[in-house]
């Protein structure tokens, strides 16, 4: 047999061998054991191929059957089919979960959309003069596709055909393509919209849009450390990520640009602006000129937008302090002090009766609640006449903006350098990559944008974010004329199988936890772990070693739905937030993509791959983009404001 193949099978046994020496023997165990046992059975049941869905429905279901049989046996199939229905309804009636069949539907459109081929190719043009460019274009594109889409099978797969072959004809090892394409890919999952995530919250009853705006940061910074490392590789062992050739950093100019940067400039401004002018521009149309100059002014002016919005923001005048409070609206005859009796002061009626007596009735001479209030409402009609009259007369002061703080200049003209620096070494082949990017790369990311920013500053809710998400992919779908019946009719039916998948496994991961709960196993879990006197330091290494390990043999959706509920009870006596915990978890569970045997990413790729590019070098390009990710774990620990800053600056 295989070398995997032996490797899942030793695995299975060691689960089960555990499972065997930790439980009591069979006189004494009790329904605790069995949701022991029973866990241990759904692990081996799901590294042995059945689904994960049925088989957490069917365990579920039985022990469910067992527990309340121990209760009450005339009652215990009715009981367990009552159980059955609340859990799947409860799933049912989940609003989170509207956003996931949505958020797919975008990605299966964008997929379609060909958009990645573009995506690439400008990005492998854009980053030509870093080291290792091929692979960290890979990973940028890989992060952006896998982001938009969220599925990262279709982007390994894609990447596979379109990235793979072009880096091994570059002469990249096979390990860093391998583990560049499968790492990218796999960022789909943590950063946002990722349906990860919200699974997640459904799970743990943690909001999806503190961990979208959590799950942000940490993210980059995993693609970040991605790319770093790819550089550090590629300047050290150049062998293993050669530097590109100049005829692959060749980018042909259109007819125009050729004629002006000869005769004129190869600078965009100098040559466009030069050529506007005098008898020189007479073989070059006009109307190319002044497109080219609009493009070429864009970055400048998109600056000059984002710096003038940021000016209003902090120059905002104070709004005015109410300092006038309840007087200014009844003028002076609310007074407390005047001999009226009206305004404010409590009437004697309405004091408190003496100690030592019954409740005796108000004085004659003391006013009832009804006429104070109306002797209030006279007088609030008459205030106008008498104390507004001045002041209508008076003039309206506008309130003078606040001076720009000194932080705002230093952006300014940081900014203004970098603006200088950038139209100093901008050539018409730059301006040729910029709008291959502009053709690829900012249609995607102002989608993204437009969907993280609506959900994380709370202007639209995660579902309704989606909705939008779903028809911007329609839009990018017509605007790239890949909009057809076909892809409709693919889309709609592989939005559908995933979130069926995912419902069912939402119903089977609800009626096992019941059943879990119903035999005790939680609670034998919450005994075993609170008698160890763990700090929160330790339970926290202990549960990301746990998790760490389960991404071996098991998928992130079964980590999830079937060891979520067993820690998330033990969060609050440790005095851990339950956000900053989904954000570890979900920087850990990139392992689950990673890490043979159940190394989903592994297989998407070897599926593409041409003969020679054996599985375990596959395997073996991975194994370093996972140490990365222990890394950013360690770093993510450290630094919980990574995570943390931007829901606390949000959601405070």
């Amino acid at each position: 047999m295989r070398k995997e193949v032996w490797f899942g099978l030793i695995i299975m046994a060691a689960v089960v061998l555990t499972a065997f020496i930790l439980l009591p023997p069979m006189a004494q165990m009790t329904n605790g054991h069995l949701g022991l046992l029973m866990l241990a059975l759904v692990v081996v049941a799901i590294m042995l191929g059945f689904p994960t869905a049925f088989t957490l429905m069917g365990m579920g279901m039985v022990f469910a059957w067992i527990a309340y049989r121990s209760q009450n046996p005339g009652l215990a199939v009715q009981q367990t089919l009552d159980l059955m229905v609340q859990r799947t309804y409860s799933v049912m009636s989940n609003d989170v979960l509207i956003s996931i069949p949505l958020f797919v539907f975008m990605g299966y459109l964008i997929e379609r959309a060909n958009l990645i081929e573009k995506l690439f190719k400008s990005m492998h043009l854009a980053t030509a003069r870093v080291p290792g460019s091929l692979a960290v274009a890979t990973i940028i594109t890989c992060a952006i596709f896998a982001t938009a889409t969220g599925i990262v099978g279709a982007v390994v797969t894609l990447m596979g055909l379109l990235a793979l072959p072009a880096m091994l004809r570059a002469g990249y090892s096979v390990q860093l393509s391998a583990g560049a394409i499968t790492a990218g890919g796999c960022l789909g999952i943590l950063i946002p919209p990722s349906v990860m995530l919200i699974v997640y919250g459904a799970t743990a009853g943690v909001s999806v849009v503190k961990l979208y705006a959590g799950a942000f940061f940490p993210g980059i910074m995993l693609a970040g450390l991605y790319v770093v490392y790819v550089v550090i590789i590629a300047k050290l062992k150049p062998h293993l990520a050669p530097p590109m050739s100049a005829e692959d950093r060749y980018v042909p100019l259109p007819a125009f640009a050729e004629v002006v940067s000869s005769t004129i400039s190869s600078k965009v401004l100098p040559g466009l602006i030069g050529a506007l002018k005098g008898k020189r521009n007479a073989a070059v149309p006009l109307r190319d000129l002044l497109n080219h100059l609009g493009l070429a002014l864009l970055p400048a002016l998109a600056v000059a937008l984002l710096m003038g919005v940021i000016f209003m923001k902090v120059t905002a005048p104070l709004a005015p302090e109410v300092v006038e409070g309840v007087v200014a609206m009844g003028g002076s005859s609310l007074d407390t002090s005047s001999d009226s009796g009206g305004g404010l002061a409590e009437p004697e009626g309405l004091k408190e009766p003496a100690a030592e007596g019954d409740l005796q009735p108000p004085p004659a001479e003391a006013a009832s609640a009804a006429q104070v209030v109306a002797k209030v409402a006279v007088d609030e009609a008459k205030a106008p006449t008498t104390s507004s009259a001045p002041e209508a007369s008076k003039p309206v002061i506008e309130q003078e903006r606040q001076p720009a703080p000194t932080s705002f200049w230093i952006g300014l003209a940081s900014c203004a350098v970098a603006l200088g620096l950038f139209y100093a070494y901008f050539s018409f082949a730059r301006l040729e990559i910029f709008k291959m990017l502009l053709g690829s790369f900012f249609p995607l990311a102002i989608m993204i944008l437009a969907v993280l920013g609506t959900i994380v500053f709370g202007l639209a809710t995660p579902t309704e974010a989606a909705a939008m998400g779903s028809m911007g992919g329609l839009i990018l779908a017509a605007a790239y004329r890949r909009l057809n019946m076909t892809v409709m009719r693919e889309s709609v039916y592989l939005t559908a199988k995933t979130s069926a998948m995912v419902c069912w496994l939402f119903v089977g991961s609800s009626i096992f936890s019941a059943a879990f709960a119903l035999l005790g196993g939680q609670e034998i879990i919450n005994t075993w772990v609170l008698s160890m006197n763990m700090t929160p330091v330790q339970f926290m290494i202990l549960a990301q070693v746990v998790i760490f390990l389960l991404g071996w043999p098991l998928e992130w959706t079964e980590i999830i739905v079937i060891f979520m509920p067993i820690f998330i009870p033990l969060l609050p006596h440790f005095g851990i937030d339950p956000l900053f915990f989904g954000l570890l978890v979900a920087l850990n569970l990139q392992t689950a993509f990673l890490s043979p045997p159940v190394a989903m990413a592994a297989f998407y790729l070897k599926g593409v791959s041409p003969p020679h590019v054996t599985l375990n070098q596959i395997f073996a390009g991975m194994l370093p983009f996972m140490g990365i990710q222990v890394f950013a774990i360690f770093l993510l620990y450290q630094f919980p404001a990574i995570g943390m800053w931007l829901p606390q600056l949000l959601y405070k």
